[in-house]
């Protein structure tokens, strides 16, 4: 054991994935641009701009990455108890304790002079770690009823918390994460299925009730407080959009912002009049609808070189998570670049309209301090996770060791031929 731990903690140059942080810190570098021409017109309130608050995230971002990725993910693990607690005791405190309210939520704990900071962002990196820790132990019995309920009991306590401040879409991202993980771990795929099936069931009688003339269902769920009016109004907005126009008005001139960029774009910091930007058409363009502004300033091309950027982050980080020397890191990494994926479509979804409304950061690049360092903390985590991987292997030459033992929960051949050797001495 001790001699493992050794191990673990020689980490080579050659193996730290730069590649990943020249990703992160590129599409950072033009989030900084992007915001500062997002908000050129603010009032300043407070010690700072956001454009200014934007490259002290960067900063802070940054040192924390390279911090988490030389502390070894196992040391994470150990103390992934406390840190849940942690992160259950702020989004406690955030709903029920906090006084700082905007915009009817309470997502935020408000630091004079500085902004805000957003609990349920680092949530993600929490959740990860525990579900992980979770699943290691469970794998033996990761398809008895009991244990998944447990695991979905204690890792959906964070979402049932973030849910109810309100925080639809954060909520939605922690779910994909435990559930994504939870699949990474290796659960029966007749699990699955029946998961696929439940929710094909579920998606048909929403629709059902969406298409219902008086939407009977949506009434008595927000009669009884599970869902807010004005998610029912994003719903059907997004359904029957001539019908709410009001709804509708953000994502429509979204898309014509970014319709109007045309294949190169109008330039950062266009003082183009006929710029949706400029005309005062989008509110949260520099967070939320960030991406409206990125096709309209640097247009078509800028918009698919954003995109690679971020495909080439999802490559390396699975590309970690496939390398990982135990099932722990192919857990965390697999649900954290998922997560990360899934963040990163619903953003860009909502910007050009293929989904209904809901505010979500994109990563790295929207305006606010939490979701930056929660993102390059998270890139922090799958870098140690990928210095640790004890030699390069294909899952050809993988074989299960134990008849129960978790997908992913592999030795490799070298290995095997190894304990052989030893055996017969």
């Amino acid at each position: 054991m001790a001699e493992r731990e050794k191990k673990r903690s020689k980490y080579r140059l050659k193996n730290y994935n730069f590649k990943l942080v020249f990703y992160a810190v590129v599409i950072s570098i033009l989030g900084i641009a992007v915001v500062r021409s997002a908000s050129s017109g603010e009032t300043v309130s407070g010690m700072f701009s956001t454009a200014q608050k934007q490259v002290m995230a960067v900063g802070i971002g940054i040192v924390l990455m390279v911090l988490l990725s030389f502390i070894d993910y196992h040391i994470l693990l150990k103390y992934s108890w406390l840190i849940y607690l942690l992160n259950i005791g702020l989004l406690l405190y955030v709903r029920f304790l906090n006084p700082y309210t905007f915009m009817g939520a309470k997502r935020w704990i408000y630091l004079p002079g500085f902004g805000t900071v957003q609990p349920s962002e680092f949530s993600k990196i929490a959740v990860a770690l525990t579900a992980a820790w979770i699943l290691v132990r469970i794998r033996k019995r990761i398809n008895n009823v009991f244990f998944i309920l447990l695991y979905l009991l204690i890792t959906g306590v964070t979402a049932v918390l973030i849910l109810i401040e309100p925080n639809l879409s954060t909520t939605l991202e922690v779910i994909w994460g435990i559930v994504t993980m939870l699949f990474i771990a290796g659960i029966s795929w007749k699990w699955v299925v029946g998961v696929l099936s439940t929710l094909a069931v579920l998606i048909g009688l929403f629709l059902f009730t969406v298409y219902q003339p008086d939407q009977v269902i949506f009434q008595r769920l927000e009669a009884r407080g599970v869902i807010q009016d004005y998610q029912v109004d994003r719903i059907n907005a997004y359904f029957f959009p001539e019908d709410y126009p009001d709804e509708v008005y953000q994502q429509t001139n979204s898309v014509l912002a970014i319709g109007g960029g045309q294949l190169s774009g109008k330039g950062l910091d266009t003082d183009d009049l006929e710029s949706v930007k400029n005309g005062g058409f989008l509110s949260e363009e520099q967070s939320d609808f960030v991406f409206a502004v990125v096709g309209e300033e640097l247009g078509f091309v800028g918009c698919m070189i954003l995109i690679l950027l971020y495909v080439l982050i999802m490559v390396e980080g699975f590309r970690i998570a496939a390398r990982s020397p135990d099932l722990e890191g192919k857990v965390i990494a697999g649900g954290m670049v998922s997560t990360f994926a899934f963040q990163t479509f619903v953003n860009m979804g909502v910007a050009t309209m293929i989904l209904p409304n809901t505010g979500t950061p994109l990563p790295f690049i929207s305006a606010g301090m939490s979701s930056v360092i929660g993102s390059y903390m998270m890139v922090g985590i799958l870098l140690n996770i990928g210095l640790q991987k004890s030699r390069r292997h294909s899952i050809l030459t993988f074989y299960n060791e134990g008849e129960e033992m978790a997908l992913g929960d592999y030795i490799p051949v070298q290995v095997r031929e190894e304990k052989s050797k030893e055996t017969d001495q």
